[in-house]
């Protein structure tokens, strides 16, 4: 069984619980997922099954959405609702338009410094276990990229607010949510998280796990999304019997000898293929391919098909 399946998390469930209950489920032991959730957050996780978990690395860099609520007057260790409280004071005179100024400075490419309660590794050890331990480490910030940033409500009575925000890779929400408390001077932690979009799987085809435990495998199998679909920044190239199979066996192909059928967009993977091939007089899709040598070579990069 092969393809990735747009799985729905529940809160309180952890991004590795649902690929525990998914080898389960489907009777295999390679599935992976991609782009963890914490374990207080919900919405969209795309697991993936078989040789699709050859794919996870190319969707770290996809974008992904995700709707939050923040809660003002509060400061809390973890930065959410759910952390030890360190501080907690009255808004008072705090307005829509601060907030949503503040929201503003998220955008762009900017620098953030991961939550001390994070996986981020600091001289080999995650960050959670200095935190856990009571240590002190320094954390430096890091650039992430953020597409947008809207407000979407505030409610002044609750002292609420909450956000939509597309963005890359190694965002953190509730450091969004902190800084903002801080620029308007009286502290916020996100109170909810919801992922809406993860490249192309979005919240409204997701598939909640309860109802996945109560589906057979065939039913399931029918609901994945083949392994090459989700690589929509990738060229394609199409190889006929004699190519197909001298790409399969990792032997480096001209260009000039083969058929590209269209162009890798620009970003990490602007040189990076989609082979499909010919085997047995049958189209097949075989594999990532990148070109190299200034394009006129392509190498590859990972083989999905098996005979």
């Amino acid at each position: 069984m092969d393809g990735i399946l747009n799985v729905y998390k529940p809160q309180d469930m952890t991004s590795h619980d649902v690929v525990a209950i998914m080898r389960r489920v489907l009777g295999i032991k390679k599935i992976g997922h991609t782009g963890t959730l914490d374990p207080m957050a919900t919405g969209v996780l795309p697991v993936c099954a078989g040789r699709a978990t050859k794919i996870i690395e190319y969707l770290d860099t996809d974008l992904k959405e995700y709707v939050c609520r923040a809660k003002l007057g509060v400061r809390t260790d973890t930065g959410d609702v759910w952390g030890k409280t360190l501080s907690e004071e009255e808004p008072y005179g705090v307005t829509k338009e601060a907030v949503e100024d503040a929201l503003g400075a998220f955008h762009g490419t900017v620098m953030q410094k991961p939550p001390m309660y994070s996986a981020v590794k600091v001289n080999g050890k995650r960050l959670y276990e200095y935190a856990r331990a009571g240590k002190d480490v320094e954390v430096k910030a890091r650039p992430v990229y953020i597409e947008k940033a809207v407000l979407t409500d505030f409610d002044d009575k609750k002292r609420e607010f909450g956000f939509r925000v597309t963005c890359g890779k190694g965002t953190y929400i509730r450091t969004i949510c902190t800084e903002i408390g801080e620029a308007i001077g009286c502290g916020a932690v996100m109170s909810a998280l919801e992922r809406t979009k993860s490249g192309m799987f979005s919240i409204e085809s997701a598939v909640p796990v309860d109802k996945l435990r109560e589906m057979s495998v065939g039913e399931i199998e029918k609901l994945m999304v083949l392994s090459w679909e989700p690589l929509f920044g990738f060229g394609e190239f199409d190889l006929d019997e004699e190519h197909s199979v001298r790409f399969l066996n990792g032997q480096k192909l001209p260009v000039r000898e083969i058929k590209r059928l269209d162009a890798p967009k620009s970003g990490k993977y602007e040189n990076f293929y989609k082979v499909f091939g010919r085997i047995d007089g049958k189209r097949e899709f075989l594999g990532t391919g990148e070109t190299i040598f200034d394009g006129k070579v392509l190498k590859t990069d990972k083989v999905f098909y098996v005979r």
